[in-house]
């Protein structure tokens, strides 16, 4: 199970941390090659204004291509299955590396468009088929911190992308292709190592409706003598479903029996992205010179926070099997609004005493410490386990569309923001953060050790009232 969750990670949430991280590091490099080949194609020189766009459009495309990625994703679990949709997903990848590899020899910053918006489609389709595979694979005693796995592939691909991309490495002016294409070595390990792993069983059942191969899988995953409690699980699901066919995305909308469950899922993903975990890596940079540290050591400053991340991750993973979801996710929410409090004071009066930024930039790392213990990994985690078979690939299409959505928005506004409220737009994500936690506790049940028909169960009183 912990070699799946590895196979699976390396290919797919990892891919997305990485292509997040690594785009920083050659902006400089990236805004000269624009400025050179526009000379060379057009003799002359680039427009700042028209370059400022190009640059936004190379960034900002990964965006589009996630939401597209996210859109089709489901669909590919459906009809390929949860290991064939992974499989299939590493050749856009490779794509993806081979067009930003030949932009720079080739004189064709096109091709690196293309290549951000292709790179893109597979992070979406990543983030929504890989927590999918882990979810059903996984036993229900486990199957917290298994899924937490997405967000440890996920922060260590953020984390990873930091490191290669420091100038030392591959963030130089020379090698600034290879490091945009190294997203391929990722999607070659999934290929070599994920046909190892058998399918996910509840599809093979469910889904498919092979009881032989679902049970060769289970026995392959849970060891011959422990096999059978999950079977059994499953064959009460598959009776549940009785040849109900996955549900798309706009049947959800009109289901009743999974009304809340949407619910929450739209309010903590756009809880997730909207939280201002942007905001404090925006303000970071600034946040370090004003505590005296140079320009030339800030990236390696700025590891720490992806370090945070990571170390996070690692630790709800360990967690969220013993403690529970609502706690670890609530806890994590209220923090943040703790620490956006102390930031909006800290920055305000950041010039008046010395010690000041050193409050601001402890604030930053223990902003992204409660980031990582709750919302950052469980929202992922209570998205698997809120749906049953028939509705979670549609369940997790929608909540990649308004993720993707939300990320686009909040890169696009953001700015904007900032300019405008300063230092003060924390207190828009107290708010957020504070309302967010608050839904929680009201709506959400604990999910620990229960089964999906035991979750649904739980639901069914708030979905169709108390006298159901």
């Amino acid at each position: 199970l912990f070699l799946a969750v590895c196979a699976v990670g390396i290919g797919g949430t990892f891919q997305y941390g990485y292509n997040v991280s690594i785009i920083n590091a050659p902006t400089q490099h990236i805004h000269r090659f624009l400025n050179e080949t526009w000379t060379t194609r057009y003799h002359k020189e680039l427009n700042p204004d028209l370059l400022t766009f190009l640059w936004s459009v190379i960034a900002s495309v990964f965006s589009l291509g996630g939401l597209c990625g996210a859109l089709i994703g489901g669909s590919m679990a459906i009809r390929l299955g949860r290991k064939g949709a992974l499989l299939m997903n590493n050749i856009i990848a490779i794509l993806a590396s081979i067009l930003m590899g030949i932009s720079f020899p080739t004189g064709l910053f096109e091709l690196l468009i293309v290549g951000r918006f292709l790179i893109g489609i597979n992070s979406g389709v990543g983030l929504c088929v890989q927590p999918l595979y882990i979810g059903e694979v996984a036993p229900k005693h486990l199957r917290g911190g298994m899924a937490m796995g997405s967000s440890i592939f996920l922060t260590g691909g953020i984390l990873t992308g930091q490191i290669i991309g420091l100038r030392e490495l591959l963030g130089g002016e020379t090698y600034w292709p290879l490091l945009l294409s190294s997203s391929c070595f990722p999607a070659f390990a999934q290929l070599l190592f994920l046909p190892w792993f058998p399918e996910s069983p509840r599809y093979l059942l469910i889904d498919r409706g092979d009881e032989l191969s679902c049970a060769k899988a289970l026995k392959r995953f849970h060891g011959s003598s422990d096999y059978r409690r999950e079977m059994e699980d499953i064959q009460r699901e598959c009776f549940t479903v009785d040849g109900e066919k996955p549900k798309k995305p706009w049947q959800l909308f009109t289901d009743r029996g999974v009304r809340w469950q949407l619910i929450t899922v739209i309010v903590m993903t756009m809880g997730q992205q909207l939280s201002g975990i942007n905001a404090i890596y925006f303000y970071a940079t600034y946040i370090f010179k004003q505590a005296g540290i140079s320009a030339e050591k800030i990236p390696y400053v700025t590891l720490g926070t992806g370090a945070c991340e990571c170390l996070t991750a690692l630790t709800c993973g360990l967690l969220i099997d013993y403690v529970g979801r609502r706690y670890l996710i609530i806890g994590g929410y209220l923090l943040m609004s703790l620490w956006s409090t102390v930031l909006t004071f800290s920055l305000t009066y950041q010039d008046l005493y010395w010690w000041v930024p050193y409050i601001s930039m402890a604030s930053i790392f223990a902003f992204i410490l409660s980031f990582g213990l709750g919302p950052g990994g469980i929202t992922n985690t209570l998205t698997a386990e809120l749906f049953i078979q028939s509705s979670r690939p549609a369940a997790y299409m929608i909540a990649g569309t308004i993720s993707w959505i939300s990320f686009f928005t909040i890169g696009m506004l953001f700015p904007f923001i900032v300019n405008g409220l300063k230092q003060y737009c924390f207190l828009v994500f107290l708010l957020e953060c504070s309302l967010v936690a608050a839904f929680i506790f009201l709506v959400i049940p604990e999910t620990k050790n229960k089964s999906f028909l035991e979750i649904k169960k739980e639901f069914h009183k708030l979905n169709f009232g108390r006298n159901a």
